[in-house]
């Protein structure tokens, strides 16, 4: 028996992942986290075969908390369960450490095998992933129309609640879109954000 920790934001999605893992006789779900914090809660109370981590949470990025996991639990395999599909995402997220990376568009049965995969001390990317990788078909940075036009603002300077009245959002939904920046970009602060987007072409 296999035993895992879920850790992402989307409570809907945290307890649809738990009883379709309890469904499958090799996997049991022994806790669920929404956060970074909760996440560090969970495991101090006792450290899961595997971890499906999500990328985007409240309080941080799985990828700058997966190195800081596996130094302390380096037990632990860490298989990123996530929506970002970009090649510059999935290639931070295993030099992070990660031991696999599922998109959550995958069949359940594929997420399955990626747990009993990296479990067994193997490297697992999904098959859209590791198709993708080796033809070098993802594009390495992909942003929504809404995400283009918050990077913009930031370079023009507006500041947090100026942002949510230009595009007439709620600040918590600007710091939603934010962190995707900074995870899609790999930026940790602002000035990161605007060096890499200006690299890119992108302001």
């Amino acid at each position: 028996m296999i035993t895992i920790l879920i850790v992402d934001d989307h409570k809907i999605i945290a307890d649809g992942l738990e009883r379709l893992m309890n469904e499958t006789e090799a996997v049991r779900v022994t806790g669920k986290a929404y956060s970074a914090a909760g996440c560090w809660e969970l495991l101090k109370g006792g450290q899961p075969d595997v971890l499906l981590l999500d990328i985007s949470m409240p309080d941080g990025s799985g990828i700058e908390l997966c190195p800081k996991i596996k130094k302390k639990y380096p037990y632990v395999k860490v298989l990123m369960l996530t929506n970002y599909g970009e090649l510059a995402t999935i290639s931070r997220a295993l030099d992070a450490g990660a031991d696999g990376y599922v998109l959550k568009s995958s069949d359940p049965e594929e997420l399955v095998k990626g747990i009993r995969t990296v479990a067994l001390g193997e490297r697992f990317l999904c098959e859209d992933v590791n198709a993708a990788l080796q033809n070098n078909t993802l594009s390495p940075i992909e942003l929504t129309r809404r995400e283009m036009e918050l990077l913009q603002l930031i370079a023009e300077g507006y500041t947090l609640h100026e942002l949510a009245g230009k595009m007439c959002l709620g600040t918590n939904t600007i710091r939603g879109y934010r962190q995707k920046l900074n995870i899609k970009l790999g930026a940790h602060n602002t000035v990161q954000l605007l060096q890499k987007a200006k690299a890119l072409n992108l302001v």
